[in-house]
């Protein structure tokens, strides 16, 4: 049984690509965690208060699995549906800034894409 599924060239494009917009933010908020917290809605914040950090960082670890999840797993429907809604959310509850957030949009679409392609008949 080989390490990484077998897959086609565009599903790994498309892993790829969803994969590296979740790995980002968690490593570059480790040098400047306040530049993210902003995207986290007000009542999420104010619950936390004074832990915003912490909620980032424990944040940051719930996307860095889910890329492993997209990148390594051969069924990666649930994974791809959760970055999709988590996506999605991070828009909604930014609509202010969506002139930096649009491509979130974007990125939910390809990680959609990914929770409906066609399972392979290697898929587990």
């Amino acid at each position: 049984m080989p390490l990484l599924p077998q897959i086609s060239v565009p599903e790994w494009l498309l892993r790829i690509g969803v994969v590296g917009s979740f790995l980002y933010p968690p490593f570059d908020a480790l040098m400047d965690p306040y530049s993210w917290i902003g995207y986290f809605p007000a009542f999420l914040t104010n619950l936390v208060a004074p832990h915003g950090v912490l909620l980032l960082h424990a944040f940051g670890v719930l996307e860095i699995g889910i890329a492993l999840w997209l990148l390594l797993g051969r069924s990666i429907r649930i994974p791809a549906l959760v970055a999709s809604i988590l996506l999605i959310a991070i828009v909604v509850c930014n609509l202010p800034q969506f002139q930096v957030l649009f491509r979130d949009v974007s990125i939910a679409l390809a990680a959609l894409a990914l929770a409906f392609w066609p399972k392979q008949s290697t898929d587990s």
